[in-house]
């Protein structure tokens, strides 16, 4: 089916009007490329920076942590870049995704843990970009509600035009970012010293060596819950090969040059503090040459600008999604907008007390996020690229008492027993499993719950009844396009 010129100018220049719903095959335009700048800008800012550090608090040294960090990206890239070929077959947002798994109102339990993980970065986030822009312009250091709001406020903005808007807003950033980052490597390189040892691959420690490769994989799969939201509008012919191309290689090009950069930086900077990392980008930007410092913070807080929106975009979509699975929804422009607005607020208000503690621990924040969602990832995976192979019954999806049910019990009994198993490995600062204990502090927590929640929910699901699934998903196909073409027409109401 090809798109009309009305469609195609509708779709790319008005408020997106979609949000929940599938996107018909009459509205899918973009390019697969574009996904690529997309995802090198997620990770290309100033937050990835601390992953970086994690190690050099278990007295790890700049070797060790940059292969760690090659480790984990290569593990938690390739999961969540496999999540985004998901997007242009099935024309959904991911974390509704999670139904035909965890059923119609099962679903919640992870999209709780989406909420929160989106509140959690966007808290993070908020913080360092109201700094970088107070501490560029010379108005005020440290913590300044009046730039988190104004952060707030455009991120809002951003957010609620949607989902053309973020791409071209990502495609533009990330020219400004390579340059700006180009630059700051330059200056890291000229004018700091790493100390003796750094290159040592004698001197290897093994907490230190998991504990950074456990966090930039978590730090990875975190963005798995947003993944297929950013190619569902790519036409459904696009190659799978090709979406997880330009999502691995942008995701992990952004990430490594950043986390690369936050380890340098560590071993290289005296008392350099990978929760406030914002005087020493400016020190050493200006070292290069006087004025790039508020260049580079500048720059630094539009990218961190652009992630902002992304956990308004996707919070919005998970609201709208737990919301539907209690009351149903009809998700018109107007529903987006107020899901937008109270993401937005959530995150806004939950800045202004954020501390010096929230920074600190981020990287625990990290791992709490990789041990929430390696249970998630191991089944949705399963189910599309082993159980299901991409074949689903959408129409079914939004139905209370379709064919996916209410409770998908073989993936909750997945994931729990997944969870569990992964509880004797853990280690974070409020709990070390028994097993961490007896490893010295060693973390292998990721390596536990992936094989155990996918090989389950595979083992759970061989009963599955898949050849009636896809004649019913053949039969409903037509239905589906014609109710979503008519569902743009009433949804721009608000």
């Amino acid at each position: 089916m090809t798109q009309s010129p009305d469609t195609a100018t509708r779709s790319t220049r008005s408020i997106e009007v979609r949000s929940i719903d599938y996107v018909p095959r009459s509205e899918r335009h973009g390019k697969v490329w574009h996904i690529g700048p997309l995802w090198f800008m997620c990770n290309a800012q100033i937050t990835t920076l601390a992953i970086g550090v994690v190690s050099f608090v278990d007295g790890g040294n700049l070797i060790w942590s940059l292969i760690a960090i090659v480790l984990g990206l290569i593990i938690g890239t390739f999961f969540m870049a496999a999540h985004s070929s998901q997007g242009p077959q099935l024309g959904l947002p991911q974390m509704i995704q999670s139904r035909p798994q965890f059923g119609y109102i099962g679903a919640l339990l992870v999209w709780l843990f989406a909420f929160l993980q989106y509140a959690g970065f966007n808290i993070f986030n908020t913080v360092l970009a109201g700094e970088a822009i107070g501490t560029a312009i010379h108005t005020a250091t440290g913590l300044n509600p009046l730039w988190f709001w104004i952060v707030t406020v455009v991120s809002a903005v951003i957010a609620i035009a949607g989902y053309d808007l973020i791409h071209r807003m990502e495609r533009y950033l990330s020219y400004l970012t390579i340059a700006a980052l180009a630059l700051l490597t330059l200056a890291g390189i000229t004018h700091l010293h790493l100390p003796a040892g750094s290159f040592d691959l004698g001197h290897f420690s093994p907490l230190a060596f998991f504990a950074q490769l456990s966090v930039v994989a978590g730090y990875q799969i975190s963005w798995a819950i947003y993944v297929s939201d950013y190619s569902r509008y790519l036409p459904a012919t696009t190659p799978t090969s090709q979406t997880f191309r330009w999502t691995f290689w942008g995701s992990a090009v952004g990430g490594a040059w950043m986390i690369f950069l936050g380890a340098y930086l560590a071993a290289a900077v005296k008392n350099f503090d990978a929760g406030d990392p914002i005087p020493a980008i400016e020190q050493v930007s200006n070292d290069l040459f006087p004025g790039f410092g508020t260049i580079a913070l500048l720059i630094f807080a539009f990218g961190l600008i652009a992630v902002i929106v992304l956990n308004m975009y996707g919070g919005s979509l998970t609201l709208i999604s737990s919301i539907d699975s209690v009351k149903k929804v009809n998700p018109t422009l107007l529903v987006r907008i107020v899901t937008v607005v109270i993401t937005a607020l959530i995150s806004g208000v939950l800045a202004l007390f954020a501390s010096s503690n929230f920074a600190t621990n981020f990287s625990s924040f990290l791992v709490l996020v990789l041990y929430f969602f390696i249970p998630w990832t191991a089944v949705n995976l399963t189910d599309f690229f082993i159980v299901r192979r991409g074949h689903y019954a959408i129409a079914e999806i939004f139905k209370p008492s379709g064919i996916y049910r209410r409770w998908g019990w073989a993936g909750i009994a997945s994931y729990l027993i997944g969870f569990v198993c992964m509880t004797p490995f853990f280690n974070t600062a409020f709990y070390v499993g028994f097993i961490a204990k007896a490893m010295g502090g060693v973390d292998i927590s990721l390596f536990i719950g992936l094989p155990i929640a996918g090989g389950l929910y595979w083992i759970f699901t061989r009963g599955l009844d898949l050849d009636a699934e896809r004649r019913l998903a053949d039969a409903q196909a037509a239905e589906l396009e014609d109710a979503a073409e008519h569902h743009l027409a009433d949804g721009a109401a608000v």
